[in-house]
């Protein structure tokens, strides 16, 4: 694991969104660093892109919106000041949840401690019975741990207000300590994003955000296909080497034709075009490892990709592998991360399991920049 060796600077992490780093510049003013195969390593810009891609190439992106998740409340009764926290609505249950039963209208949430600076730090959950008293005279009360075996994310449920529109109202985009300041909901909204009754993620699929429409239209004109797939997200604050949650998402059936059409022209292309000293197009590349859990939960042992929709607890890994997706793009992700295993599993395709450990390594010596407002790696096929 990168963990082993990597240490990340605290002053790599991206502090404010790109296009507030300096006059003139837009989302895509970002770095990209591309990983080919076991040992190339190339920096670029992300305007790069449309250069790194090939006609019949298919980016695989998420279209979940990104929810105001974090609302001020206090714990308590109202027989006192109580306790300030900040909960985090991380996944709304329908009417079954793979990681335990909790019935319509509950949510998943994470409650934290402001830090004083507008962001929050870690606290213990629970006990079950905690009342936290919301704005507008709302209160949500804690019922159980999601997992028995962690108590950070309980299922509680809200009355006194739907949470759709407490969070409209009352809360803001989900921030941590690394960031400067408070942003607009906009600034956590991919071009992607679109409103889906009932859907949304607690936490932006940061991959998509340096993408601009201009961005797209260049890549649309290259040939490069987009594929829409849903995952909503919960929150990222997970412990060290935490697997992630349960989700929500979808594959349409536009998608998994797509992806399942591209694949197969690759196929029927590869031995003439590796003769001729080509590369075949035709790869599927999932922008975020959002996108990589949901398209991988709709493919089959043989990498057909069927259109499917649900609660997904897939957890990539090297030993699993990947069976649909041939590459990714993605941010750089903390040492510690689960999301790491995935990059391995994606990397390990066509290359030794230490060409993510050099890629990181290249990321921390040429100064790219972390979490959802810094730099983009593109792992490639060789």
């Amino acid at each position: 694991m990168i963990a082993d060796l990597l240490q990340v600077p605290d002053e790599l992490s991206a502090r404010v969104p790109a296009e507030q780093r300096g006059p003139g510049l837009g989302r895509d003013a970002v770095r990209l660093l591309v990983s080919r195969g076991a040992a190339e390593v190339g920096h670029h810009a992300f305007g790069d892109l449309p250069d790194l891609l090939a006609a019949g190439d298919v980016l695989v992106v998420n279209t979940s919106r990104t929810l105001p998740a974090a609302v001020d409340g206090r714990v308590g009764d109202g027989r006192g000041r109580g306790e300030p926290v900040v909960v985090h609505f991380s996944t709304r249950a329908d009417r079954w949840h793979p990681a335990g039963r909790a019935v319509a209208g509950r949510w998943a949430v994470e409650l934290r401690s402001p830090d004083g600076h507008g962001s929050t730090r870690p606290r213990a959950g629970g006990p079950a019975g905690t009342v936290v008293r919301l704005p507008g005279g709302a209160r949500l009360v804690l019922e159980g741990p999601v997992d028995p075996g962690s108590v950070r994310l309980w299922w509680a449920r809200v009355t006194g207000a739907r949470v759709a529109e407490l969070m409209r109202r009352h809360g803001r985009p989900i921030r941590y300590g690394y960031t400067d300041r408070d942003q607009p909901l906009a600034a956590y909204q991919t071009v992607f994003a679109v409103d889906a009754p009932g859907g949304g993620s607690a936490e932006m699929p940061s991959a998509a955000r340096p993408f601009t429409p201009e961005l797209v239209a260049r890549l649309v004109s290259k040939g490069v296909q987009f594929a829409p797939v849903a995952l909503h997200t919960g929150v990222a604050s997970a412990e060290a080497f935490e697997p992630p949650y349960p989700e929500r998402f979808v594959v349409p059936p536009v998608t998994a034709w797509l992806v399942n059409a591209a694949r197969a022209r690759r196929r029927a292309a590869a031995r003439r075009q590796r003769a001729a000293g080509s590369a075949p197009s035709g790869r599927i590349v999932a922008v975020g490892t959002t996108a990589v859990r949901a398209l991988e939960s709709a493919a089959g042992a043989d990498g057909r990709v069927r259109a499917a929709a649900g609660w997904t607890d897939l957890v990539v890994t090297p030993e699993r592998g990947v069976r649909a997706v041939d590459g990714l793009l993605t941010g750089l992700h903390e040492p510690t991360a689960s999301h790491l295993l995935m990059l391995e599993a994606v990397a390990s395709v066509t290359a030794d399991g230490e060409a993510l450990r050099r890629a990181y390594a290249a990321a921390v010596r040429g100064r790219y920049l972390w979490h959802e407002f810094g730099d983009l790696h593109l792992v490639l096929p060789d």
